[in-house]
């Protein structure tokens, strides 16, 4: 089962269907549906047209750099293949995927980096707002031990800076 691309959009074409065109220099344009054919036929430019995937990579919304379109590109012509080629590439493959599981772990670590100062930041704020749902305003004026105080916490995710923060 031969699965085509359309020539406007880029979408697969399955077999049976789609409308087929040929150029008088023999060049063959394939088309999923009648809307890609009229889009062709009055000389639109896929590129300009929001719904393509031309336009979506032209645009930055799709992935342009993505191994599955030098597959599909690649996919036509036969390959001789060399088992040291093979070898290296299996190689490669097993670094890459170490490499991005390092990058995505990076990525959730500095993501992650001011999170628990901030959840502890806004604990504070909301028990300071809420003190008094905790305890009655005349316990608080009698007992100041009740009241919140301000400590130093210094913060070692890579800042040598104190900060005050409310327990």
């Amino acid at each position: 089962m031969r699965l085509e691309k359309c020539w406007f959009c880029s979408s697969t074409i399955y077999p049976g269907h789609g409308i087929q065109f040929v150029r008088n220099d023999a060049k063959i344009f394939r088309f999923c549906r009648s809307k890609c054919h009229k889009n062709f036929k009055m000389k639109r430019n896929p590129r300009k047209v929001k719904w393509t995937k031309a336009y979506r990579r032209l645009h930055g919304k799709d992935m342009t750099q993505d191994a599955t379109f030098e597959f599909e590109r690649k996919r036509n012509r036969p390959e001789r293949y060399d088992r040291n080629v093979a070898e290296n590439t299996l190689k490669a493959i097993k670094k890459i995927d170490k490499i991005r599981v390092d990058r995505e772990a990076r990525h959730h670590k500095e993501r992650m980096r001011h999170k628990k100062s901030k959840e502890q930041k806004e604990a504070a704020r909301e028990l300071e707002q809420g003190i008094s749902l905790v305890k009655a305003p005349a316990v608080l004026q009698q007992e100041p031990s009740l009241t919140l105080t301000k400590v130093k916490v210094k913060v070692s995710a890579g800042e040598d800076e104190t900060r005050q923060m409310e327990e």
